[in-house]
């Protein structure tokens, strides 16, 4: 990728519509001062006092947040939040990125939150404390699913592409809100709709999607179809091949430094990752690269083309110490001049 052929793709962004599917979270920062931390006159606990509160969309969340700042043109939000506090926040974060919540329902569950407390007096990772977690843990009903379904199937028929963020790790499936139900239906939409592309992001199931390109890490992709076996170079390769036997379409496998391994008809294409220096934070590493890779697919891009896009955003994101950083297109161009 070079900035003449980035510039010719980047041109197109503000003219494609993406729906971003899946479990939206908020990423809430808690920055304490231990110096003013006080003991609990009620427990006799350490009673940490926070001095600053920030938050943003997290999950599917941060690959919305990270296409709007790519400069696509409409990113349209499909999922839900609880009727509480969290969920307010996260719905105000969505609208301060320009995007319609209209897709969003709204449920009587918790929102889903990753609550991070950080030492303020510390930079860097290294005041990063141990982080709380809201999942949902409850299968959806019948009709939450059929509200859904209804949001999904009238987002997808509005957009260009299709990205499903299926980021719950609870292992009882129906949990997450790609429910089985759920995706059957978007694996129904993809062949209803083939000129539009559908991308895959899943923690633990993405060998169950069909007709969609799929983007699994080294471990997720091993866990995927061969439980219990070494992450090691055969397998991955063997991996990556049955998945796509699988699904039908492309896979980009992706390997942190190592870059990208894309399995597709034509074979099987090593693209290196763009080297960094320094301390880096991968946290949402993978929403930056799912946002560059997509974005340029559907402006024309080949696989390479769109992987090396994709090692492009995630290696500008990985700098951002201590949140879930975002790349823009001049971050990239800057990285080619």
């Amino acid at each position: 990728m070079n900035k003449t052929r980035f510039q010719e793709l980047s041109r197109l962004f503000s003219s494609r519509t993406i729906a971003v599917i899946g479990d939206f979270f908020l990423d809430r920062y808690l920055y304490f001062d231990d110096s003013l931390r006080e003991i609990s006159a009620e427990t006799g606990l350490i009673a940490n006092q926070v001095i600053r509160v920030s938050h943003s969309p997290g999950a599917a969340g941060n690959i919305l947040a990270n296409l709007v700042k790519m400069g696509a043109g409409r990113v349209i939000p499909v999922g839900y939040t609880g009727n509480d506090g969290e969920g307010y926040e996260l719905r105000q974060d969505i609208k301060e990125l320009g995007c319609s919540d209209e897709y969003m329902l709204i449920l009587s569950r918790h929102t889903c939150t990753y609550t991070k407390p950080q030492n303020a007096a510390v930079k860097g990772l290294s005041g990063e404390k141990e982080r709380y977690d809201i999942k949902n843990r409850t299968p959806f009903t019948s009709y939450e699913e059929d509200e859904l379904i209804r949001r999904i199937t009238d987002a997808v028929s509005e957009a260009d592409a299709v990205v499903i963020a299926d980021q719950s790790e609870v292992e009882e499936e129906g949990c997450g809100l790609i429910t089985p139900r759920i995706r059957n239906t978007l694996c129904g939409l993809s062949r209803m709709y083939p000129a539009k592309l559908f991308w895959v992001d899943s923690r633990l199931r993405g060998h169950l999607f069909s007709n969609m390109i799929v983007k699994p890490n080294a471990a997720e992709a091993v866990g995927y179809v061969m439980k219990g076996v070494p992450v090691t170079e055969d397998n991955l390769l063997l991996a990556g091949k049955k998945l796509m036997e699988r699904t039908g379409k492309p896979v980009f496998l992706t390997r942190s430094e190592k870059g990208t391994v894309i399995f597709d008809s034509s074979g099987i294409t090593r693209v290196p990752a763009r080297p960094v220096e320094g301390e880096i934070d991968p946290t949402g590493a993978g929403d930056s690269y799912t946002s560059g890779a997509v974005l340029a697919l559907i402006c024309g891009a080949t696989c390479r083309e769109a992987a090396e896009t994709g090692c492009l955003t995630a290696s500008v994101s990985i700098r951002m110490l201590g949140q879930t950083g975002c790349a823009t297109c001049e971050d990239i161009l800057e990285l080619l001049s």
